[in-house]
């Protein structure tokens, strides 16, 4: 039996959902992009002042046409993840600006290289199955980051990748990357690589640059994460509810404008709210009050049978030490729990704006001991027991039995040497050291086992110059 989490009745789920598409029928949705206002327009709906009034009717077609699965292949077309029921896969968070430094454990900016390693390392994490765009590299124009990041990570990981745009030029050169991996438009829909978070303005607003990879997304097969983000107080409601049924509204809005450019492209009920503090002015993305709010709208996207995405598994610490365990072990499992699709932010740490190559390592073992928990309790034996413990004696030792060399690999999560169940003197005889320290010596391990770029020249060639060609000079080449 899979271990289960609700925090909302059928009822109030109902209720959400009902009251949020009486916000878009009576409120309406703010929406800055043309291409997006004329696609309204067409079908009818009222959009004064870049407000859009979308009727019930229109909401509920849109529903209906949206796929409740999306497979994820890797870069050679194997299937990786198959979003939909309670099935779960981990990705690091995307966009961070800074990295805390291996050697001087501060924060700084992160530059290319600091990318490159971190993907190299997340290609080798056995239970992080898709990689991100995860780390903004300062050395680089922001003009070209969006292309550059995912230019990186095609080349140094096989992995499935969440990405997405900062500037609408972006999308074009991407999908070109993407097509000149799979060979053709046809395939990159039928096999998709990549995931395209799409993320509203709260309160209630789509702006241009979110509409439009919206609307690039659905035309190419190309699946769209949506990722509101209501803080509470702030930018939404004050109650976990309130910014709940926020939340609803502002992803159903693109729901519809995807379902309008094209019937079933495919969407995934996602998000990244925050509870707010008053006393600070920060945001808690870690916090009991956040992890409350994301399992919320979560249950939302199950009631309406969608593919669903939260960031948990993170860390509003600005160091690897407790904070930074408790909070991440609490989300990740949680969300593990719950049936989270996709669980963004492996990795992250001080309000999502920072990566850690040593957390991501870490949270690679929380992210294993929770497939491991909810595969829940497997009876291996019939009687149970009862035979096993017939044939015992006092001469009996059951760490060499048969039985026990035949299951305590599948009964028993084995953590990599990250996690210290070492005894104590084992401990104190290889230096006292901490979880940081353990994962900076697996980091250089696994950087130095790195088996190398796999991808074809050819498409290294293509992918180079389709970068070339969008003049992005000075930049960081692969060597070919």
């Amino acid at each position: 039996m899979r271990p289960a989490l609700n925090v909302l009745e059928d009822e109030l789920k109902e209720k959400v959902v009902i009251e949020a598409i009486e916000i878009l029928e009576e409120i309406g949705f703010f929406v800055e992009n043309q291409d997006a206002i004329e696609i309204l327009k067409n079908e009818g709906v009222k959009v004064e002042q870049n407000r859009a009034i979308i009727p019930q009717d229109l909401v509920k077609k849109a529903l209906k046409t949206a796929p409740s699965s999306i497979s994820l292949f890797d870069r050679e077309g194997k299937e990786v993840s198959k979003l939909e029921g309670d099935n779960i896969c981990f990705d690091p968070g995307s966009a961070a600006l800074n990295v805390l430094d291996t050697e001087t454990n501060e924060i700084r900016q992160a530059v290319t290289k600091d990318f490159i390693d971190f993907t190299k390392i997340v290609e080798q994490l056995e239970h992080i199955h898709a990689q991100s765009t995860a780390i903004v590299c300062s050395d680089v124009h922001e003009e070209v980051g969006d292309s550059y990041r995912l230019y990186l990570a095609l080349i140094y990981s096989k992995k499935p990748i969440i990405t997405g745009t900062f500037r609408k030029e972006s999308f074009e050169t991407m999908k070109n990357m993407l097509i000149s991996i799979r060979g053709d438009e046809k395939r990159l829909r039928e096999k998709p690589l990549a995931i395209f978070d799409a993320c509203p303005s709260p309160p209630l607003k789509w702006s241009d640059l979110t509409c439009q990879s919206v609307i690039d997304c659905a035309k190419y097969g190309i699946p769209s994460e949506f990722v509101s983000m209501p803080m509470t107080g702030a930018n939404a409601p004050v109650t976990i509810l309130g910014s709940i049924v926020q939340h609803a509204a502002e992803t159903l809005a693109g729901l519809v404008i995807s379902q309008l450019v094209s019937p079933g492209a495919p969407v995934i009920w996602g998000g990244s709210p925050a509870a707010f503090d008053m006393r600070k002015g920060t945001i808690y993305l870690a916090s009991v009050d956040t992890i409350l709010i994301d399992l919320g709208y979560v249950e939302i996207g199950k009631y309406l049978n969608l593919p669903t995405h939260t960031y948990l598994g993170m860390s509003d610490a600005k160091i690897l030490d407790m904070q930074s365990g408790f909070e991440t072990g609490m989300g990740a499992l949680l969300a593990g729990i719950k049936g989270v699709n996709m669980i963004s932010g492996a990795g992250m740490m001080n309000f999502e704006s920072t990566q850690s190559i040593q957390k991501v390592v870490i949270d690679n073992d929380i992210a294993g001991m929770t497939y491991k928990f909810v595969s829940g309790i497997t009876q291996r034996d019939e009687p149970i027991a009862k035979d096993l413990l017939k044939e015992f004696d006092e001469k009996t030792h059951l760490l060499s039995h048969d039985h026990t060399l035949k299951w305590f690999r599948e009964e028993l999560y084995l953590p990599s040497t990250v996690v210290d169940r070492s005894t104590e003197e084992e401990w104190i005889s290889k230096g006292r050291k901490s979880i940081g320290q353990r994962a900076k010596e697996r980091v250089e391990k696994l950087l130095s086992k790195y088996p190398g770029i796999s991808i074809e020249k050819d498409i290294i060639n293509d992918l180079t110059n389709i970068m070339k060609y969008n003049k992005m000079d000075s930049i960081h080449f692969v060597d070919k």
